[in-house]
């Protein structure tokens, strides 16, 4: 049923979308920036944006700010071809958020301003304002639930969202300083990823979920065991061990001469749903996400650095391949 649904190709993506700033040209510190080159940006846009160059349909349910800063977010939406219909503008003090992050690996810098952040004002009046059956499958990432009255809406887009035989994917993208403290963001996070059918997250997060990071890889097990169809536990340059049909499948990463850390998990998740969509083996489908983040990675951006189908398919064909998991 989980391929099914996914078959249709076409998303609901609940969640954030941002603004970025980044020095150009790339290796250029932020205090020593004279130029800023800017791009959309937040995990849930770039996800949708990811998904819809694969060919995918994918709309975005979130707030942005009555502003410059939020227009230029709906255009970026138009831009990648996601569907806007329910994102909100909001007024007053909410702004939608900017990240400044340098094009570098060594002394990298991120700043995330997140003050009265515009997505956190997403309600449950607007998920339940959607209508879930047009869609194969809803995806959100874990910032949504840091803050209300988005958290509420989440949830109660999860259970909308179940009622329409929707399979639910989650990535658990913690994000510290979005929370009011660790111990809410452990709970909250469990209780999403206890809801989710496929849950995508790395060794510090699932470590995070169950007390310990010693303990991430056996809470990763247990997911798969009890609620979830397909558990993704991503270790960075080791790779990622996938629990699915009640298999264990280790695999490597593409290794790149990479020039920023940034948009690898948001463009490994939508290479790996896009591959999932079109019936993809499931190790094939890893690997091919893993490709979209490595190509992520070598180019500045986040969203603008998305691959579509002819790029990630040159990038297979050019690269020696991945690592032994």
């Amino acid at each position: 049923m989980l391929r099914d649904a996914l078959a249709k190709r076409n998303f609901v993506v609940v969640g954030r979308v941002g603004m970025d700033f980044f020095p150009d040209p790339p290796g250029t510190s932020t205090p020593d920036a004279q130029v800023m080159k800017v791009g959309m940006g937040g995990s849930s846009a770039n996800i949708a944006a990811g998904l819809c160059k694969f060919g995918c349909q994918a709309a975005l349910v979130t707030s942005v700010s009555d502003d410059a800063v939020g227009w230029y977010c709906e255009g970026q939406l138009d831009h990648y071809g996601v569907d806007r219909r329910h994102v909100k503008r909001v007024t007053g003090e909410y702004r939608t958020s900017l990240a400044v992050y340098e094009t570098r690996i060594e002394d990298h810098q991120s700043v995330i301003y997140r003050n009265n952040a515009a997505d956190f004002q997403m309600t449950v009046a607007d998920v339940e304002a959607v209508d879930y059956t047009r869609f194969g499958a809803l995806i959100t990432a874990g910032t949504v639930f840091a803050a209300e009255p988005s958290r509420a809406a989440a949830f109660r887009a999860f259970e909308l969202a179940r009622a329409a035989g929707l399979p639910i994917i989650f990535d658990v993208d913690y994000r510290p300083y979005s929370w009011p403290s660790p111990q809410v963001a452990e709970e909250v996070l469990s209780r999403a990823g206890e809801m989710a059918d496929i849950i995508v997250g790395n060794d510090e997060e699932f470590g995070f979920m169950a007390g310990h990071i010693d303990k991430g890889l056996a809470k990763a097990r247990a997911l798969a065991a009890s609620s979830a169809e397909i558990v993704i536990y991503k270790k960075g340059p080791e790779g990622a061990v996938t629990f699915a049909d009640g298999a264990e499948i280790a695999t490597g990463i593409y290794p790149v001469a990479a020039i920023k850390p940034t948009g690898a998990g948001d463009s490994f998740m939508a290479g790996f749903l896009a591959a999932l969509s079109e019936d993809c083996p499931m190790k094939e489908a890893v690997l091919r996400g893993s490709a979209c983040a490595s190509i992520v990675v070598a180019k500045p951006g986040c969203a603008p650095a998305m691959p579509d189908r002819s790029e990630l398919e040159q990038f297979l064909a050019t690269h020696p391949g991945p690592t032994e998991a």
